[in-house]
């Protein structure tokens, strides 16, 4: 491990609160947040309580946030070697690991008592366990041993669906399971064309991501296998869920769309050409069809309320 690198330097108390906002990876809880209210919707039928929705979402924070947390402690020393990580809190010493790790844990009491509190057990449960299997699964365990890491590991980022759809009905039920299962595939091709860019990075922390171990072909074929798979996931998700035209129009779309990038990222691949800003098109694209997906899951459940009325 890196020792408290600049430890000695002081800080002001605006560097010091930006360091743990900084230590909570809000943009990436954000994705997960943006998949968690479209699950209560659909889970609802409708839409939920103002507060159950305010107080899930807080939770999530939460319990995302302590996770983000553990995870800079544990991989302070990869990431004062990655270009991409470099500048995170700990391994510039605004605070202590000792410190960010009290905050961390912290974060996660108040989380299951927030969601324990305000929203069911069953929710606080399952953020918790999110966090387990995301630290000591993922990051302590198959990361710098498994090029399979993010695959098995990104199960944890898979869980706020279940947790969303608990908050609503206090149970679970097949519907959330195949989204979990649509996340969970999703992950991979969203992950691997991140590491694509950021190859070099991985490979001098010895953090065995795909692109790493795997040619560049291989790497993007298995993407556009993950692609091809998540189709018929997010497909089979509107006939579990019972949604409609809408939601089964978008998901096809979007659908098509990603098999073509990942398809055309691995055609360049073959022929030598891909590298770093194709595949982070295909990242971006990646968000923007998680994102378009849950969208139109919750437009899909408001169009029928609004047909039904009439």
């Amino acid at each position: 491990m890196v020792t408290d690198i600049h430890q000695s330097q002081s800080h002001s108390w605006r560097q010091t609160l930006g360091g743990y906002i900084a230590l909570m990876k809000l943009r990436v809880v954000e994705l997960l947040l943006v998949t968690t209210v479209p699950t209560m919707i659909v889970a609802k039928n409708g839409w939920p309580s103002i507060w159950l929705v305010l107080a899930t979402l807080l939770g999530g924070t939460l319990a995302a946030g302590g996770a983000n947390a553990i995870n800079m402690v544990i991989d302070r020393d990869i990431d004062a070697v990655m270009e991409r990580t470099k500048l995170r809190p700990l391994v510039t010493g605004i605070m202590t690991p000792r410190a960010a790790l009290v905050f961390a844990l912290g974060l996660e009491f108040l989380a299951f008592g927030e969601l324990w509190w305000l929203v069911n057990f069953l929710s606080a449960v399952l953020a918790i366990s999110a966090t387990l299997f995301y630290v000591f699964v993922y990051t302590i365990w198959l990361k710098r041993r498994s090029s399979q890491n993010i695959v098995i590991g990104g199960a944890a980022g898979a869980v706020p669906v279940l947790v969303g759809w608990a908050a609503v009905t206090n149970s679970l039920a097949w519907p959330p399971i195949v989204l979990f299962i649509v996340i969970f595939i999703w992950t991979p091709p969203h992950f691997w064309a991140l590491a694509v860019r950021y190859r070099d990075d991985y490979e001098a922390a010895d953090v065995p991501m795909l692109p790493v171990v795997a040619s560049m072909e291989r790497t993007t074929l298995e993407m556009l296998i993950y692609t091809v798979v998540l189709a018929a996931a997010a497909m089979l998700f509107g006939a579990v869920a019972h949604l409609g035209l809408l939601y089964a129009i978008s998901s096809l779309v979007l659908n098509i769309g990603f098999i073509y990038m990942c398809a055309k990222l691995y055609v360049k691949a073959r022929h030598d050409q891909a590298g770093g800003p194709e595949a982070m098109k295909v990242f971006h694209f990646s968000i923007t069809y998680l994102t378009l997906l849950f969208v139109a899951m919750a437009a899909d459940v408001f169009l029928r309320e609004l047909i039904n009325k009439h």
